[in-house]
């Protein structure tokens, strides 16, 4: 790419004698609703900072408004010459749009930033109009675009191609938006999925105090209020029987809709957590899924009237159907919310359940499958036998693929189509002589990916709690590189409670000699001892390490309130039998930079001209993997 200097600006500081400006570099990220291209947007501004965005969203004019997504409604002339002022350094006006009142509202001022860099984010961001204005164009498909063809694919069978399925439920695309993403220099196949990696937390109650004044009370200037019709679709051909993780939720706001795949969350404590998996479609996304079979079984409006301050949200939000006010605490921290609700004096009775199980229970229908339930029933000798992989959501098709299923075009084929997300079942518990309360969670057989390992290792947890109380002592065991401390850190968030690193017991004397891998660097003893002391007294005092100075620099007191009721030790050898007969629940990890680093060796060596296999790599660059971890992570409770 040719940088582009720009002219001094007079009157800036630096003008006299200057080259120029820094160079603008314009970035166009387009594709499909739902693909991730805001979140890669995002994310590149996260990297770089000082990154001016703009959405296509804010160039939406009357004509055509009403269709959501309709390209007759960009205004693309007026982008064009946004950019094109942003390009030679000048200062422009965006637009601003009211999309619940159809209109718009206003103008922004955008500056370029010091970074120099403009991101158009929008499904036509690739469009003829603007490609020349653009440096870099990026194409995103896949994440949950694709996930939600998949599913309808599967719901319906195999009567309707993948082509009719795209034009019933994103009429636009094939037409409109495939042709311009094969200009893209940057072509990307998000495989996203669900992911309670960075979800939200929410406390929820009622906003009323049992005299009938509110809870909290909204300054109208400080304040915004929307209105929301929330709409879950029962899939065709499906039976009566509620079964809310098949059903399709779309809530429209104004001229906006926003799309989400069944009702998934966890429930912790009176914390709910929800992954991030709502994505915006247009309104013919809704027509094309009622065309095909999908019936609306639940709606109801919800009025919210929300303050932000700074990460955390506040809601007063109304429900017709329930025809009652709730006050929610939403934020992406656990203990940020928990630290609003302590700053406001609300201290509940919280309430779990969602409006959609609230509103079936007002009707008489149970509350089904979401969280799935835990059971604390011990299985007998010959039930541990039989124990298999949690059910998947829905059962694959025998069909034989056809011809036209494998030359699909990058942009518009659902990689691994057929295969559905697998359900989370509940954990199941077996007689254990050797653990404490005389049971122990029956290990499951199979191993997953980090996003589903992190939501059954929630899960596991809180069986534990609910069946033998707290406290809870997990272990996360793995070769260097696995993942081991991001897996820990992201359960901690979710869970609220702290991680214990098995690097704080290192031995000076080991780790001057640079033994860090060795067992025997680790003080077990201490280890072993803390373990009791929480699993007894519920507190220890932990060793704190230095190292600068590869020493031990004094202790920590720690404790486990029963509040919380979990700890989390994570190391190389946490799984080691010495040490896992302490700890509650056994987790494995593997993959990650480790297994990169192998892969990428083999791939130097055969492009030297070398043959390696895995295993040479695994005994000369990671020796006492296979022997002194590998055989311990084998009778991990999940892997």
């Amino acid at each position: 790419i040719r940088p582009r200097l720009l002219p001094p600006r007079e009157g800036d500081p630096g003008a006299a004698g200057a080259q120029g400006w820094p160079c603008v570099v314009t970035v166009g990220i387009g594709g499909p609703t739902g693909s991730g291209k805001t979140s890669l947007a995002e994310k590149v501004a996260s990297v770089l900072g000082c990154v001016v965005i703009v959405s296509m969203e804010n160039y939406r004019t009357g004509a055509g408004a009403d269709e959501g997504s309709d390209i007759d409604s960009i205004d693309f002339d007026a982008l064009a010459c946004n950019l094109q002022d942003l390009v030679k350094g000048k200062d422009t006006l965006m637009p601003l749009v009211d999309f619940q009142e159809k209109k718009r509202t206003g103008w922004r001022q955008l500056k370029i930033s010091s970074s120099g860099v403009v991101i158009v984010d929008g499904a036509y961001a690739l469009h003829s109009t603007l490609r020349s204005l653009l440096d870099i164009r990026v194409a995103v498909v896949g994440g949950v675009h694709f996930s939600l063809l998949s599913k309808v694919q599967h719901d319906i069978g195999d009567s309707c191609s993948l082509d009719y399925l795209i034009d019933s439920i994103f009429p636009l695309f094939r037409k409109h938006i495939e042709p311009d993403l094969h200009h893209a220099q940057i072509r990307i196949d998000n495989s996203f999925v669900c992911s309670f990696r960075e979800p939200y937390y929410k406390l929820k109650c009622k906003n009323e105090l049992p005299d009938g004044q509110k809870f909290y009370s909204f300054d109208k200037s400080k304040s915004e209020t929307e209105n929301f019709i929330e709409m879950y679709l029962r899939p065709p051909f499906a039976s009566e029987e509620i079964k809310i993780d098949d059903w399709i939720k779309v809530m429209q706001c104004g001229i906006r809709y926003y799309l989400s795949l069944g009702d998934q969350r966890i429930v912790d404590k009176f914390f709910i957590i929800r992954p991030k998996a709502e994505f915006e479609v247009g309104r013919t996304t809704l027509g094309g899924l009622l065309a095909l079979g999908y019936s609306v079984v639940v709606s109801f409006k919800r009025t919210s009237r929300t303050v932000k301050r700074d990460q955390l949200l506040i809601a007063a939000e109304t429900i017709d159907s329930l025809n009652e006010s709730f006050l929610v605490l939403k934020g992406p921290s656990r203990k940020i919310v928990a630290a609003e609700a302590s700053n406001l004096g609300i201290k509940g009775p919280w309430i779990t359940k969602s409006y959609l199980e609230m509103i079936l229970e007002s009707k008489g229908v149970p509350r089904v499958n979401t969280p799935p339930p835990v059971s604390s029933t011990l299985l007998t000798d010959s039930q541990e036998k039989k124990i298999a992989v949690p059910k998947p959501i829905r059962v694959l098709t025998d069909r034989v693929a056809n011809l036209d299923d494998f030359v699909q075009p990058w942009t518009r084929s659902p990689p691994k189509k057929f295969d559905q997300e697998p359900s989370l079942g509940k954990w199941q518990f077996i007689p254990d002589s050797s653990s404490r309360g005389n049971i122990q969670l029956a290990p499951l057989p199979d191993s997953y990916d980090l996003d589903r390992g992190l939501l059954l290792s929630v899960q596991a947890i809180q069986a534990v709690l609910e069946t033998k109380g707290f406290p809870v002592i997990v272990g996360i065991g793995g070769p260097s590189g696995s993942g081991k401390t991001s897996l820990a850190q992201k359960m901690a968030n979710i869970i609220g409670c702290e991680v214990i690193s098995l690097e704080s017991y290192y031995k000076p004397e080991q780790v001057r000699d640079y033994k860090y891998d060795e067992y025997s660097s680790l003080d077990i003893a201490l280890l072993t001892k803390n373990i009791k002391e929480i699993r007894n007294t519920h507190k220890a005092k932990v060793p704190c390490f230095d190292f600068e100075k590869f020493k031990r620099n004094g202790f920590k007191e720690f404790q486990v309130s029963e509040e919380c009721g979990v700890v989390i030790f994570e190391g190389v050898y946490t799984l080691h039998p010495a040490i896992r007969k302490s700890l509650d629940l056994w987790i494995a990890v593997v993959g990650g930079v480790h297994s990169h680093l192998i892969a990428r060796i083999q791939r130097d060596k055969n492009r030297a001209g070398f043959s390696i296999s895995q295993n040479e790599i695994m005994t000369t660059v990671f020796p006492l993997f296979q022997q002194y971890i590998e055989p311990h992570l084998v009778d991990a409770h999940v892997a």
